[in-house]
């Protein structure tokens, strides 16, 4: 497709959509059940009435108000339904251009709303995922036009470089950096991947943009290849998101027959060809090298580094490995420059971040705000704090990697920086709130209990060292622990982070780790007390 024909095309779809007085938004994720009967039904209200010409309905990705859903939002008047239900159906129509059902009304000044900065969830909501001129309309693929054709590889990859864009995957790799060496790296064929392996418990940041704007995905990972010289690419999915694999193949069909995918894209002479690759759940297959192993067609395990993938990766070739939230930047970095994206964030945490927000909050859900933006913000104005009456406790970030961060050090800002200052990490944007009732020494017990259950058995310090410390988390919560089981604890926390060969081992005892800095007394107190002991009762 030319550049003028994206033009005329996203046009035409804008006259279109102009020409209904009312949209009727329908939230049609995979976590929105019951959905697609909210759709039928609105359709039934809307043609029964005679409406069909002035009223479209339309499915959307997440809106992002988990909480509270299935959510239908109403436009231009920006009206918001909860909890909405198809026998809900025949009222809303019927209100449309009057007084809202106001027992179904969601306020628009509700701070879950108004305190976010939605960049990448921009769109997520508000265009239909299935409808390739959706996305057109709301100004997409113009990042690819403009770099194929006006742009030359190097200045893509300074562009991000200047933007201060890090890898919104957990570890936070500057992006610009990680493209050169790719760029730079020997060798006649090159390879790129998206990471959409997303395993984290709690975490939906991923499955809910590809669910909800599977071509901005796309549209980054193009403009990627170009920049490093990528003329292959795979898209590793895991099975478990089927909306999302079903959006995403789509999505690829529409771009492939409208030459956004394949030979020649644009008309340039950059050519690119994607598939996807279904993952089998395995945790350790969001680590880099497992994952390669996995699109290889072996098993997911990981392999030392260096050399890294960015050198040799892919059937040994270079490769570069972005996740899902990292492509999605790439087109608003390219349309809005370098300084637009750095305006929001901090110094050396630039942008917005992707959270799943869930645990004990009263407003769960997916939510975007800046980089910087403290824990307070989060919980208590996005969330709405902890509900029934009961105190916050701590907030664990970063997934089954990371760290709990007790109550008093919610003024930590959300940055890569400051939530490793107090032993957590920002991860891929899981954030789990704990509340009083929560025995700290059970929540990490569950995390190591994942992790363990995660581990590919590859290398002896995690495969045996998170069974060794789950066992010795169960004596905690047995009551039978001893002084010596503490030291040992702590000991075998620092082994297995030290010399696990990948980031699932490595990081794994963080939890504990966090834990016993925090939350030491609850170990203490569930310890053997002198009492207990034989020597005592003797």
């Amino acid at each position: 497709m030319r550049v003028d024909d994206m033009r005329q095309r996203a046009e035409e779809r804008r006259r279109y959509l102009d020409g209904f007085a009312h949209h009727l938004l329908v939230c049609a994720g995979l976590g929105c059940q019951g959905n697609e009967e909210i759709v039928a039904a609105l359709n039934r209200a809307v043609n029964e009435r005679g409406l069909a010409d002035r009223v479209l309905v339309r499915r959307t990705g997440c809106m992002g108000l988990c909480a509270l859903g299935p959510l239908v939002r109403v436009e231009p008047n920006t009206i918001v339904y909860q909890g909405v239900r198809p026998g809900d159906a025949d009222e809303i129509v019927t209100a449309l251009g009057r007084k809202p059902v106001t027992r179904l009304l969601l306020s628009p000044d509700l701070p879950f709303f108004t305190r976010q900065h939605k960049r990448v969830l921009a769109l997520c909501g508000r265009i239909d995922p299935d409808h390739f001129d959706d996305y057109l309309a709301a100004g997409g693929y113009t990042a690819v036009s403009t770099a194929l054709t006006a742009m030359r590889p190097a200045g893509v990859i300074r562009l991000i470089d200047d933007s201060g864009l890090r890898g919104r995957g957990g570890a936070g790799y500057p992006t610009g950096l990680k493209w050169a060496t790719v760029a730079k790296a020997a060798g006649a064929r090159k390879y790129l991947i998206c990471n959409a392996d997303e395993g984290d418990p709690g975490a939906f940041m991923d499955r809910a943009i590809l669910e909800g704007t599977p071509h901005a995905v796309l549209e980054g990972m193009i403009i990627a290849a170009y920049a490093v010289g990528a003329n292959s690419g795979y898209i590793y999915v895991r099975a478990e998101y089927p909306l999302a694999v079903q959006r995403l193949q789509r999505a690829m069909r529409e771009a492939e027959h409208n030459n956004l995918l394949g030979h020649a894209i644009c008309g340039s002479g950059f050519d690119l060809k994607l598939e996807i690759r279904l993952g089998a759940g395995a945790f350790v297959c969001g680590e880099e090298t497992a994952l390669i192993a996995s699109v290889e067609g072996g098993r997911g395990l990981p392999r030392p580094r260096p050399p890294y993938p960015a050198e040799r990766g892919l059937h040994g070739c270079p490769t570069l490995i972005n996740n899902v939230e990292t492509y999605a930047n790439i087109p608003l970095i390219v349309t809005r420059g370098a300084d637009w994206f750095a305006a929001a964030g901090t110094e050396r945490s630039r942008g917005t971040k992707v959270f799943a927000l869930s645990g004990k909050v009263r407003h769960t859900g997916l939510i975007e705000v800046d980089m910087g933006t403290t824990l307070g913000e989060i919980v208590n104005d996005i969330g709405g704090g902890v509900p029934d009456g009961r105190a916050l406790k701590a907030v664990q970030t970063g997934g089954p990697s990371g760290g709990c961060i007790p109550a008093d050090r919610l003024d930590t800002p959300v940055t890569y920086e400051d939530l490793g200052a107090v032993g957590s990490i920002m991860g891929s944007g899981g954030m789990i709130v704990i509340d009083e009732t929560t025995c700290m020494v059970d929540m990490v017990r569950y995390f190591m209990q994942f992790c363990m259950e995660e581990s590919c058995g590859k290398c002896a310090p995690c495969r045996v060292g998170t069974v060794q410390i789950h066992r010795l988390l169960g004596k905690f919560c047995e009551h039978r622990a001893t002084p010596a089981d503490l030291e040992s604890l702590e000991t075998l926390c620092d082994l297995v982070r030290e010399t696990s060969l990948c980031g699932l081992g490595q990081s794994a005892p963080n939890p504990v780790r966090s834990a016993l800095r925090f939350f030491r007394q609850e170990f203490l107190d569930r310890m053997v007390q002198p009492a207990d002991t034989p020597e005592h009762n003797s």
